[in-house]
């Protein structure tokens, strides 16, 4: 006999996304909430006969975007206007907080459904001027928001670029380290397109022609990898190839309970079992998604050993490399249809990109548990558990 908490185990049901586009490339003239609009509408068509109750969805650059973006990309999808929702932004944890927030509603009975996600339009974040601070003479300076409400450590006064080239080499991840780690992402993102596994997540964008992620780059070795200068610092070792790509996408997914999902005949659940979300105690990205994922499986009692699949967003190469190391994991279980090296890194659509991948990967593989996990800006790192139902 089924308890009533196992009825309320929070599930994920069904998901989609747009294809990741490169900075001002095909998805450049649509707005990120139109983004956050398409995935929401595919997602809840997806669903079948949930409808949902509360509307979650991350976004960092909110600049320009309206207010409260998900709740504009709710309405224009065709959700209810007495459906409330709320944008998420704790950085490039935004999407993934979606779905710990939904499930822990989920769990105590407070709701019975939602949608959760992200988006994120690099290539329209604004720049801004305080012209109402400005002087009444002269020009007002523009701050690039990108960059200020994305890309920079408030806490550190620091791009995040600089910051994890201090990181390599505090912990000794070399160049040629991370420019492997680059092509073996290409590669694989590559060849899972080919197959069409990615394709499997994929929802088209009204009046665009993109089938697949723009980013994924085939041809990529090492050899001309190598070639490349440093991005961001003299002596570093990050590159315009081995750190994620800046992009333009959206990401989203209905969840429920266990108890209405089985009720309405749905098939393919993924349970939400859990997640821990760290910060501190300095604001670097590298070991953030490892301590979190430890958290995550101590709490649960489980090993390293009991994860099938890992998804951990290569926001730079080394990060996942720290990662990997930190928990003694193979590359052979982490990121098997490629990362965001290749795929691509909007910001607040990520978090939920990588639930959803490895969603589908759990699914196809017949696998039982997966990890995703992720850093963000401020030093913060985030995991879920995922189990197979």
């Amino acid at each position: 006999m089924r308890s009533a908490a196992a009825d309320r185990s929070a599930v994920l049901v069904a998901s989609a996304r747009t294809p990741v586009g490169r900075l001002g490339g095909s998805l450049a003239d649509v707005e990120a909430v139109d983004l956050g609009a398409t995935v929401i509408k595919a997602a809840v068509e997806r669903g079948g006969a949930i409808t949902p109750e509360y509307v979650l969805m991350g976004n960092v650059v909110q600049a320009g975007n309206g207010q409260n973006p998900a709740r504009l990309a709710a309405t224009r999808a065709g959700i209810a206007t007495t459906v409330p929702a709320v944008t998420l932004n704790d950085v490039c944890l935004a999407s993934m907080s979606a779905v710990g927030w939904a499930a822990a509603q989920i769990r105590t009975g407070e709701i019975t459904s939602a949608v959760v996600g992200g988006f994120e339009s690099m290539s329209r974040a604004p720049h801004g001027a305080r012209v109402r601070l400005a002087g009444k003479v002269g020009d007002a300076h523009l701050v690039d928001l990108l960059v200020h409400d994305g890309l920079w450590c408030g806490i550190a006064q620091v791009g995040m670029g600089e910051l994890s080239d201090a990181e390599n080499a505090r912990l000794g991840i070399t160049r040629a380290e991370q420019d492997d780690l680059a092509v073996l992402s290409h590669r694989r993102a590559a060849a899972a397109t080919r197959s069409g596994r990615l394709g499997e997540e994929i929802v088209p964008v009204d009046g665009v022609r993109l089938p697949a992620d723009e980013g994924i780059r085939p041809g990529t070795d090492t050899a001309a990898l190598a070639r490349l200068p440093p991005a961001f610092t003299e002596s570093g070792t990050i590159t315009a190839a081995n750190a994620s790509q800046m992009s333009d996408a959206a990401a989203a997914g209905v969840m429920t309970s266990l108890g209405r999902a089985r009720a309405e005949g749905l098939s393919e659940l993924t349970e939400v079992v859990d997640r821990v979300v760290i910060a501190g105690p300095d604001p670097s990205l590298h070991l953030k998604p490892a301590v979190a994922a430890r958290v995550l499986l101590e709490r649960n009692k489980l090993s390293v050993n009991d994860i099938d699949f890992w998804e951990i967003n290569e926001a730079f190469a080394g990060v996942v490399l720290a990662s990997v190391r930190e928990l003694g994991i193979s590359l052979d279980t982490v990121n098997p249809n490629g990362g965001a090296i290749a795929l691509g890194h909007p910001l607040g659509a990520s978090g939920f990109r990588l639930v959803q991948t490895l969603a589908t990967q759990l699914h196809r593989a017949e696998g039982e548990f997966g990890v995703a996990a992720i850093c963000g800006g401020g030093g913060q790192g985030q995991a879920v558990l995922l189990r197979r139902l």
